[in-house]
């Protein structure tokens, strides 16, 4: 079972205390308002003052790509898992969706024949480091071995090349841009109000809600492949926001439209 890191927290505030999509922004108390403080000014990292607008603005990372029109591309942390990417793959061509696989280094020389299915089915397959490090603390160099790491065990399994990278967390700061631009890839998040939590162990009945009610156009949504509920959850996902006309793609489909497309 993979964790996530723990670093997570700096950017998505507990359920229950306030809920911060594209469109909506609840709060409940003034211990949460505090709160929210709290966690924005440790979301920085390393004593920047930038935040989300910044990197947006500049291209650094891409969040969402609202001006896609009714694509939404579906991503998957932390695999290949021996298990659960299989039932992930097996639902997503009952479906007829392609989706795109940040996959962990290590993992990668686990299951390299995993991996070789995931891109033979027309998936794409990103970087999300070869260990999984907490990224916060790492050096420039070593975060830097660790994405060219993953995409040299990612070439000779598969032949492919990865082009986009999400730090474990989502983690970001100039540190992690720099890298991005050096090992020449462009950083991928996800919409705000898009992220499972499945490692949360959260039902697949409020996973299913999340993902609905939220979807936008141009979304990226969060999984992880390392967990259960993705794939049940997928069944009832995919179908049903088809039916409200929207089409899923590759997050390298969605960029194109992206205003700064590099």
């Amino acid at each position: 079972m993979y964790k996530e890191d723990p670093e997570f927290e700096s950017y998505f505030v507990v359920e229950g205390c306030v809920y911060m999509g594209k469109r909506h922004i609840w709060v409940l108390g003034i211990g949460c308002l505090i709160f929210i403080f709290t966690t924005v000014a440790n979301a920085q990292g390393d004593g920047q003052k930038k935040n989300r607008w910044y990197y947006e603005r500049r291209g650094d990372i891409v969040w969402e790509v609202p001006k896609a029109g009714k694509k939404i591309a579906l991503t998957f942390d932390d695999g290949p898992h021996p298990v659960y990417t299989r039932r992930i793959l097996k639902t997503l061509k009952r479906h007829h969706v392609k989706a795109t696989f940040f996959v962990v280094g290590k993992n990668v020389i686990r299951e390299p024949q995993l991996t070789r299915r995931i891109r033979k089915e027309g998936h794409e397959l990103a970087n999300h480091t070869y260990s999984h490090p907490g990224v916060r603390r790492l050096s420039l160099q070593k975060l830097k071995e660790e994405i060219e790491k993953t995409q040299a065990v990612v070439f000779k399994n598969t032949g492919t090349k990865t082009h986009l990278m999400r730090s474990p967390g989502g983690y970001y700061n100039d540190k992690i841009i720099k890298v991005a631009k050096k090992t020449k890839h462009q950083m991928i998040l996800w919409s705000w109000d898009q992220d499972t939590q499945d490692y949360r162990k959260r039902s697949v009945i409020r996973i299913v809600r999340q993902v609905i009610s939220g979807a936008s156009n141009g979304d990226i949504v969060l999984f992880h492949d390392s967990e259960p509920r993705a794939a049940v959850a997928l069944n009832y996902i995919i179908p049903i926001l088809k039916k409200k006309g929207y089409r899923f793609v590759s997050v390298s489909e969605l960029l194109p439209f992206s205003k700064h497309k590099k």
